[in-house]
């Protein structure tokens, strides 16, 4: 008797937790989009001006940010937040 009603409170506490683990998995899936985009993008910036003089650091930075301001993701060291998402209709 013991063990079923343990089994019951088992499946009941394994039930729960199933929306939540699906919300995180979104969560993560989302930000793992972004951060591929931010990956390439550094990896373009990179290319385009691999020396490490103040120029082509400048040079880089300025293809960085165009570059995510392309992918619609916030400009590094920029102190305006990020876009805010269109609504839907």
């Amino acid at each position: 008797m013991r063990s079923k009603l343990c089994l019951a409170l088992l499946l009941t506490v394994a039930l729960l937790g199933l929306p939540g683990a699906a919300v995180a998995d979104q969560q993560w899936k989302t930000n793992n989009a972004i951060w591929r985009l931010r990956d390439i993008c550094t990896t373009q910036a990179q290319k385009a001006y691999p020396d490490y003089t103040p120029e082509s650091n400048a040079k880089r930075e300025k293809a960085l940010n165009a570059c995510l301001r392309q992918s619609n993701l916030p400009v590094e060291g920029s102190s305006a937040p990020a876009p805010a998402p269109t609504p839907q209709k």
